[in-house]
């Protein structure tokens, strides 16, 4: 059976850790979109990592780790990665490459990096990772596949042909920067042979072990609102977060995805640029900044502190609705037991109108959030493993958000460890 465990916010919802969980499981982890512009925090017995391009289950020694043809590929970060995991103590995970996934080249970070420095304050908070330059070559058909390293001639004649037209940009946009085509070329080819191992065809392996009746777990990365089409856009990621994409990307039938489990914050953060209604600031963002996550909420892959808000229901609403949610993983909630009383964000304010379904950019930048006030609960949650031993508060404020957005929660996070996790 096919699994996928995707974000229903903005991103920085916790998946890592529900994956990890789950992951135990799972026969195959596949990770099928995105690239290294977003991580998944994990705390098991080898420490405390963040997993950028890694799919979640390289921790357990049992699990086939695939990376889709969606990823964007870079194979500099993930060798990185890798060792950097390995050297930590964790054993020589079982990984499987797409021969169709698509690389992130230097050129795709230069680009990126320029770019929102060009833009300054109109920026998109890009992470400078390469994401849309890949993303603009790769459907403009002069990106390069995976299995083009195993070619010569294609690929210098690729690399060529690319270098040529971006000089030609960095030349009229940015200045003296200049790409030489030889050494990138030389760069590649020295991950070629440690990677061959590795690469294969994954849609095969994964249709084939859907056959087998294997349990196959897919990792979404960010989260529905940043979805490019459905989402705040154009303060979006370049690819689709959503689980109905897992099919498109990995090449399996999209009917064999059969639970869509959405991870939900307690409360709301948000890394990069647009509109975020719930946004609070000054100490009461501080305080809860530095109480969320395992060690404060900031970005696993840039360290930029997260912008803080309250649960916005009308957003968590939408954001499972296009994830085709089964289940809900509420994660966090032991961060909010210092609060008297905890505001829920239940309807929007648009020009005197009440809104309750996510509207469109033009007016989310307008919205006001009208809130619900609950009591605290005022005890620390760490340690709970049974749903019955939460205080009354804090499961009335589960069962509050269960009812307004309307999905079932099944898991509750209570803390950073895999242990730390109540089924419902």
């Amino acid at each position: 059976m096919v699994k996928a465990i995707v974000g229903g916010n903005w991103g920085d919802e916790g998946k890592g850790k529900i994956t990890d969980m789950l992951a135990e499981q799972s026969n195959i982890v596949v990770r099928y979109q995105g690239g290294a512009n977003a991580g998944h925090t994990i705390i098991n017995q080898y420490g405390k990592f963040a997993l950028h391009l890694l799919p979640s289950g390289v921790f357990r020694q049992e699990v086939i780790n695939v990376i889709a043809q969606g990823v964007a590929f870079d194979v500099k970060t993930f060798f990185s990665e890798l060792d950097s995991i390995m050297e930590k103590g964790v054993p020589a995970p079982n990984i499987k490459i797409s021969d169709r996934a698509q690389l992130v080249m230097p050129y795709h970070i230069l680009f990126d990096k320029l770019e929102e420095a060009r833009l300054g304050a109109d920026g998109f908070g890009s992470t400078k990772t390469g994401i849309a330059p890949f993303y603009s070559d790769k459907y403009l058909k002069t990106g390069i596949q995976v299995c083009d390293l195993f070619y010569d001639e294609i690929l210098k004649q690729k690399i060529a042909s690319n270098c040529d037209v971006k000089n030609k940009l960095l030349k009229s946009l940015y200045g003296d920067f200049q790409l030489d085509g030889d050494v990138i070329y030389n760069e590649l080819i020295g991950y070629r042979e440690r990677l061959r191992p590795m690469v294969c065809d994954t849609a095969v392996f994964l249709n084939t072990a859907i056959k087998q009746g294997k349990e196959i777990l897919m990792e979404g990365q960010l989260g529905a609102l940043k979805d490019p089409d459905n989402g705040i856009y154009p303060f979006t990621t370049s690819s689709s977060p959503l689980a109905s994409f897992g099919a498109v990307s990995t090449g399996i039938p999209p009917y064999e995805i059969k639970e869509v489990i959405t991870v939900v914050k307690a409360y709301s953060s948000c890394v990069g640029a647009g509109a975020f209604v719930t946004e609070i600031f000054g100490d009461e963002a501080d305080r809860l900044r530095s109480l969320g996550g395992d060690c404060g909420e900031y970005g696993a892959t840039t360290g930029r502190p997260r912008r803080m808000g309250w649960f916005d229901v009308v957003a968590a609403k939408y954001g499972c609705m296009l994830q085709g949610t089964t289940e809900i993983a509420l994660s966090l909630i032991d961060v909010l037991g210092y609060l008297d009383k905890i505001p829920v964000c239940t309807a929007y304010e648009i020009d005197g109108e009440l809104i309750t379904d996510f509207p469109v950019t033009p007016l989310l930048d307008k919205a006001k959030p009208i809130y619900t006030v609950l009591d605290g609960w005022k005890c620390d949650l760490k340690g709970i493993d049974k749903y019955e031993k939460l205080p009354v508060n804090a499961k009335r404020y589960i069962e509050f958000i269960e009812k307004q957005v309307g999905y079932p929660i099944k898991f509750i996070s209570n803390g950073p460890k895999r242990e730390d996790i109540i089924l419902r």
